[in-house]
């Protein structure tokens, strides 16, 4: 295989790369983001996982992509459409087998605008041959059939779309399309960005509501928010259509009622977060974006109820949602097992994407604090230090069974965790008319348009680990006053989690200072959760805050029946587990007073720099690290919500 990718990048130069700048529009949101095209990361904690992907998780994936076959099945793909005769090629693995392909290039896309890499790019560009020589004639890319028509994946039916809930079909688009809009935005070239849009125009012919077309709904979502986004470098409006066509199908499908697929009633009338949580995210993602777009206001009221039923109710303290291992799925409400906890990586992920948009829609700093929540821990725990070991379900309790593997059959998850790390820069920073948005705390330097001009900023700081952060103004040529808007986090404003599922209970009451040039600023803490500063900045200015960072005992609601009587730990934006090569005794069985002290202890040579937290209890002292960064010293007990003492 390596051969044969060396051989086809030689004719990479045939296969149209041209840069078409032009391209983009608006994306309906309120809010837009600054793109991860603009924002250079310095910082030290996201830096070692930037290095750690590129490095390592994207060359680990793309080796894996090789060794499994998942480049042979394009191969053969193109040997079955050139021959005259079914070759009888073995359609084995999984029928989205492809999407990893797609979504390790979307990662390394992300990474060639922080790592610029020659080399890199030509092998991006070489594995681009294989997918579009596997491309059939009208578009339609699915090596899961092409490669052998007349038997083709068990899940996939006897014709295109026949069994669409299983196929994976429309999924394969949306991760596709996903993948060459990174590659596009980061390089410039249309070699990937082609591929996506003539299968997506295929689909587009194919399914819809026509006289000619067939009435098909995702089974496994992402092509909703693939297609919006699709537009939105386009401006051809048949996409947009049709993601809106697959949102207001489903609910009527041909299965009928389903919550696994979140087709059991049309999503107007849904208001509890239900079914394969992945799948859901996903599907809440592609409604917010279809809402922004097309100002359907019943989408939004739709997944306004279902934010405020997850978050209120179905949301783990690690930011982790999807708590059975049964349809990887939401359970009921306040149904949040810790040893059993599901918690999949992926759903991770998808949380992270539904939070994101939700602030694009509202601006209110509450859904960042689910996002960083998220982020900081059940993300992130799903990947090891070195970037070469992954979990797919994350619990929050271990009784030593459990380990990071190196790869997994069905590879969702590392993938997933390919093209989501490098992406990390497109979260930080996001403006509306005169406002610029500081969403998340990480040395890095960004450009930014404000009202057309040109606005450059460097952000410095040792988050998480403490609260003390600098913002500095490089470059200024909006002459007329404009807005700065600094989250101030929910952890330092006392309140864990929005919607009340979690709350402090040992009394401390955090503050935070922000200053411009050594001065209390000129501004205020204004309703969205923001401390907003408005005034005619010049180039030099430097804005500092300071957030108290503590570390804090949590409780849950008490209709979270696993977790009554118990505590959890965290410190700023990091929540803390109790691992066993920590501790002389059962960390499952600990038990910490209800008010207890923590010694505070920067560890920089443990686990690619911790901060530790220690504390007494009746058993000894109680160590603990965060959750994130369990299981890299070998199987044994994990812990995070303790017995909570006198």
């Amino acid at each position: 295989m390596k051969r044969l990718i060396i051989a086809v990048a030689a004719v990479v130069m045939l296969v149209s790369c041209a840069s078409d700048k032009k391209m983009s529009q608006s994306n309906g949101y309120p809010i837009t983001p600054v793109p991860f095209t603009s924002v250079k990361v310095t910082d030290d904690f996201w830096g070692q996982r930037l290095q750690a992907s590129r490095e390592v998780t994207i060359p680990l994936a793309f080796s894996k992509c090789e060794e499994t076959g998942r480049y042979q099945n394009f191969v053969e793909a193109r040997q079955q459409m050139d021959a005259d005769h079914n070759l009888g090629f073995r359609v084995v693995g999984f029928p989205f087998d492809d999407t990893d392909v797609y979504k390790t290039i979307e990662g390394a896309s992300y990474l060639l605008q922080t790592y610029p890499d020659e080399k890199l790019e030509a092998y991006i560009d070489s594995v681009l041959v294989l997918v579009a020589a596997a491309q059939e004639p009208d578009g339609y890319l699915y090596t899961a059939r092409t490669r052998n028509p007349e038997h083709p994946h068990r899940w996939a039916g006897a014709e295109r779309w026949a069994q669409i809930e299983d196929s994976h079909e429309f999924y394969d688009l949306g991760h596709m399309i996903e993948g060459a809009i990174a590659h596009y935005q980061a390089t410039g070239k249309r070699n990937f960005l082609d591929i996506a849009i003539k299968y997506a125009d295929c689909v587009c012919r194919e399914i819809g509501p026509g006289p000619d077309q067939q009435v098909k709904v995702p089974g496994h979502q992402i092509a909703e928010m693939a297609l919006a986004k699709l537009y939105t470098v386009t401006g051809d409006k048949k996409y947009l259509d049709e993601a809106k066509f697959f949102i207001d199908r489903r609910g009527h499908g041909e299965k009928g009622s389903e919550e696994y697929r979140q087709s059991h009633v049309p999503i107007t009338e849904q208001d509890e977060a239900v079914g394969h949580a992945v799948r859901a995210e996903y599907f809440y993602s592609g409604l917010a974006d279809v809402a922004a777009l097309t100002g359907e206001q019943s989408y939004i009221d739709a997944i306004d109820r279902i934010w405020d039923n997850m978050v209120s109710k179905k949301t783990y303290i690690t930011g982790g949602v999807g708590s059975k291992h049964g349809g990887e799925a939401f359970g009921d409400n306040y149904e949040l097992p810790n040893l059993s906890a599901y918690c999949e990586t992926c759903a991770a992920i998808g949380n992270v994407y539904t939070n994101y948009r939700m602030f694009l829609l509202h601006g209110e700093s509450k859904y960042y604090d689910v996002l960083e929540r998220s982020l900081y821990n059940a993300l992130i725990d799903g990947v090891s230090l070195d970037g070469g070991g992954f979990f797919y379900p994350n619990p929050l309790e271990s009784d030593g069974s459990h380990e990071r593997q190196a790869w997994f059959g069905c590879a969702c998850c590392p993938s997933n965790i390919c093209r989501f790390i490098p992406s990390v820069p497109g979260y930080v920073y996001a403006v509306k008319d005169d406002a610029v948005f500081v969403n998340l705390y990480m040395s890095n330097s960004m450009d930014v348009k404000v009202e057309g001009k040109a606005v450059s900023l460097t952000q410095t700081t040792g988050y998480p680990w403490n609260g003390d952060i600098s913002i500095k103004l490089d470059r200024n040529s909006h002459r007329k006053p404009f807005t700065l808007k600094l989250r101030i986090p929910g952890w330092v404003r006392g309140e864990v989690m929005p919607g009340g599922l979690y709350h402090y209970s040992d009394g401390k009451q955090l503050t935070y200072g922000v200053k411009v040039n050594g001065a209390d600023a000129e501004g205020s803490l204004t309703p969205d959760g923001y401390f907003t500063i408005t005034r005619s900045w010049a180039e030099g200015d430097e804005v500092t805050v300071h957030f108290d960072m503590e570390p804090r005992t949590v409780e849950a609601d008490s209709r979270v029946v696993d977790d009554l009587g118990r505590l959890a730990v965290e410190r700023g934006p990091i929540v803390y587990c109790a691992e066993w090569p920590d501790n002389a005794f059962s960390v499952r069985e600990a038990q910490i007073p209800a008010k207890p002290e923590f010694k505070v202890e920067a560890k920089p040579g443990l686990l690619e720099g911790i901060t530790e937290l220690v504390t007494t209890t009746a058993d000894g002292p109680l160590t603990l690290i965060p959750y994130y960064a369990w299981a890299h010293r070998g199987r044994g007990e994990m812990n995070v919500w303790f017995k909570k003492g006198e």
